[in-house]
């Protein structure tokens, strides 16, 4: 099945119009007739073109309009640029090609047009085809200059003297000369321009992507952020409210046949609706999507050890070393990734101390978080939302994530963050 022909608009316009305004400059040059010249009334100067020498042919009736219509549809066709099908293209720059010939080679002052005509055929080549395609057309543009510049010369010189032949050749291999240097030049400049825009093109689509792969890792880091609150809510919110209702019930039940023992389930109601509430504040910080919230880090690591120290009763030992200020991306991770050990600590660990050290060193910043408490088995346990949570957010940032730890021996959280690449 052949693929459809496909165009498109001109992918430069002010090449266009440029292209435009030299046809329109040239083609008025051409019609204004040349400076009035000495001839000897024996030899009258002949005419520079096909008709010239051969007045009978019935294209010569026609002359003026074929070569009008022609420059027309030949500036026309850039418009249009054939951009799929190979054939479509050869097709195209073989009617550009005629045009070029039916403009030039049918009247005297239209031949002036040949350099500029031939000039846009290369240009456009260059946007049609790929570098071999480019420099056969600027090739057969050169060896057709040549072909038509020798058939002009010879019709004007085959009545001169020798010394005007002479001349006449210089003046040729002159401009023949300049006029390739001119094609060399059009041609190096085009592959120099499409090669600008072609880098352009797939920077702005390696930015695309980029950008596109950047919401996807936030979508993704948003939604595990949604699953982690939502395990959160449901083993700790869900199993306190759970207990909570059935302390109240057994207190309902109770208040009038033993009001003594009734209390003491209400006073359990009443830690289990402290805890509850507590799970609900710590889900709300969770949620924060900037927890920092203008504070320093040192001040945010502060905030969640005295957090800590109330829950727990255990004031942590930390120890903080930094030159200078981190980057935003970098303070929120260091925050969540500590914010995550603690809970785990918290809840899992019943640690008597718990350690805490962030330095940085040589480029390299180092987050410690070491516990004394019960430890836990890593080849049983190494499948739990925070372990990844912690591990995700350090990898993120191209760090390095690694834990410690066995049953009895307590646990060491170790985040290496390199930051010669983001400081």
């Amino acid at each position: 099945m052949s693929r459809p022909i496909q165009i498109k608009k001109h992918p430069f316009q002010s090449l266009l119009y440029l292209e435009w305004t030299l046809l329109a400059i040239t083609a008025l040059t051409a019609v204004i007739p040349p400076p009035l010249r000495q001839f000897h009334p024996k030899h009258p100067p002949p005419e520079l073109s096909i008709c010239g020498v051969f007045p009978d042919l019935s294209v010569c009736s026609i002359l003026p309009e074929l070569s009008i219509y022609s420059l027309i549809i030949f500036a026309l066709m850039g418009l249009i640029l054939p951009s799929s099908n190979q054939l479509t293209k050869v097709i195209y720059t073989a009617i550009e090609i005629l045009l070029i010939l039916t403009t030039g080679l049918f009247g005297e002052r239209f031949a002036r047009l040949f350099p500029v005509l031939y000039i846009i055929l290369v240009t456009r080549s260059c946007l049609i085809f790929q570098l071999p395609g480019r420099l056969f057309i600027t090739t057969l543009s050169f060896s057709l200059f040549l072909v038509t510049t020798q058939l002009k010369y010879q019709l004007f010189n085959f009545q001169a003297s020798p010394q005007a032949q002479e001349r006449s050749r210089f003046f040729s291999f002159n401009w023949s000369l300049t006029f390739g240097l001119s094609l060399v030049f059009v041609l190096l400049m085009m592959n120099a321009v499409l090669s600008e825009r072609h880098s352009r093109e797939k920077l702005a689509i390696a930015n695309e992507k980029l950008r596109q792969y950047a919401m996807r890792i936030e979508n993704q880091a948003t939604l595990e952020e949604r699953n982690r609150i939502a395990r959160e809510i449901h083993d700790s919110l869900g199993h306190s409210l759970t207990a909570l209702n059935l302390q109240l019930e057994t207190a309902l039940k109770l208040w009038q046949s033993n009001p003594i023992r009734a209390e003491t389930f209400l006073a359990t109601a009443k830690e289990l609706g402290s805890k509850a509430l507590k799970d609900v504040r710590q889900s709300v910080s969770t949620m924060r999507s900037n927890p920092l919230q203008e504070q320093s880090l040192e001040g945010a690591i502060a905030s969640l050890s005295e957090n800590f120290h109330r829950s727990n009763g255990i004031l942590p030992i930390y120890q903080i070393n930094l030159e200078y200020s981190l980057p935003p991306e970098i303070n929120i991770a260091i925050y969540r990734i500590t914010q995550e050990s603690l809970t785990n600590i918290s809840k899992y660990a019943y640690a008597t101390e718990v350690k805490l050290e962030l330095t940085e060193m040589r480029g390299n910043l180092r987050l410690i978080i070491q516990d004394n408490g019960r430890g836990f088995d890593l080849g049983q346990n190494t499948t739990g939302f925070g372990l990844h949570s912690m591990r995700d957010r350090t990898l993120a940032i191209g760090g390095e994530f690694n834990i410690n730890s066995a049953p009895g021996s307590g646990c060491k959280i170790t985040v290496n963050i390199p930051l010669t690449r983001l400081i």
